[in-house]
């Protein structure tokens, strides 16, 4: 779109002219051959094992790999020092206010032990985000307190299920009392 309203080309000529490019490369990469675009840059052609296949050990008797069990894995591309150039000039860098999020310090561990029992003494089961919502940590760090919390004795907290069924209730003091360690 962007290259139809900068020039005279129709937005037409742009996609088939984009399409043969195309075409031209896998043609030329399925040849196993490199493709340089002055002003862009080197398309390569990376190979693995087909699904199935296992790589060779090296072990003098063992069957070796022939054709039919590789195939091309993916492209590798090396930028041309044209492009950086270009892409460095239109781009303009500014330090911004926003920050990568940070686990809450509004209570301390003490304290979001006692939420969780308090939470847990109204409602049957609380999960990982009705954590994250009661105490304000992120995800992770609030799986992992929950799990240490599992695991401390006399905290009061328990757990049911596995994976992303888990589930954390109050502890029963009983002999028989689950610990998710399934």
């Amino acid at each position: 779109k962007y290259i139809s309203l900068t020039s005279t080309f129709s937005p037409g000529d742009i996609k088939g002219a984009v399409q043969a490019l195309v075409e031209a490369i896998a043609h030329s990469m399925g040849e196993g051959r490199s493709v340089k675009i002055d002003g862009l840059g080197i398309f390569t052609p990376t190979l693995g094992l087909r699904e199935g296949f296992e790589r060779e050990s090296g072990e003098p008797d063992e069957q070796r790999r022939n054709a039919m069990s590789i195939c091309i894995s993916g492209v590798r591309f090396k930028p041309d020092k044209t492009l950086l150039r270009e892409t460095a000039g239109q781009c303009t860098l500014e330090r911004t206010s926003w920050k990568f999020r940070k686990s809450s310090q509004r209570y301390t561990p003490q304290e979001r032990l006692k939420l969780a029992q308090d939470y847990l003494a109204e409602h049957s089961f609380m999960t990982v985000a009705d954590y994250e919502r009661l105490t304000g940590l992120l995800h992770t760090a609030a799986a992992c307190e929950l799990r240490m919390w599992r695991e401390t004795e006399g905290s009061g907290i328990s757990c049911h299920g596995r994976g992303s069924h888990r589930v954390y209730v109050a502890r029963q003091d009983s002999p028989t009392e689950e610990t998710g360690k399934e």
